[in-house]
């Protein structure tokens, strides 16, 4: 009887399934599920910007230098001028967006008056601007 038992238990266990095992595609698909997840914000993420438009009829920018030297005295293009005249010619160098500004301040500036005149060009909302000659300061601190 014990082998009866046994050879239709072993005829049982030959017979091929009728089903799916369905567990290796659950896996996959959560995987899948989370992959999406995470890449969905990566995929709706975008950064706004102005893109230059076709420069036909504009023309080229110019880079205007301004200068500080160790008396505080201001250049604006090699030409001498107070002060109280930067902040005129700041705003009249805004009014082409595409113009760059270059700041070169001497080594023996004293920091107040870069302040000061750094102040002038922020008010006045300059966004196009560089320092020129700044690799000097570098080994300074």
């Amino acid at each position: 009887m014990n082998r009866r038992r046994s050879i239709a238990y072993a005829a049982a266990e030959e017979q091929p399934f009728s089903t799916i095992n369905t567990t290796p595609m659950i896996d996959v698909m959560l995987v899948l599920l989370i992959m999406f997840i995470l890449a969905l914000p990566v995929m709706t993420h975008s950064v706004k910007i102005d893109l230059p438009t076709d420069g036909l009829g504009q023309k080229d920018p110019q880079t205007h230098r301004l200068n500080l030297d160790s008396a505080s005295r201001v250049t604006w293009d090699g030409l001498p001028i107070t002060e109280a005249d930067l902040p005129a010619r700041l705003s009249a160098f805004r009014q082409n967006r595409d113009d760059f500004l270059l700041f070169r301040v001497d080594a023996e500036t004293r920091y107040e008056d870069f302040d000061r005149v750094l102040a002038h060009v922020k008010r006045a909302g300059v966004e196009q601007l560089g320092f020129d000659r700044n690799d000097r300061f570098a080994g300074a601190y």
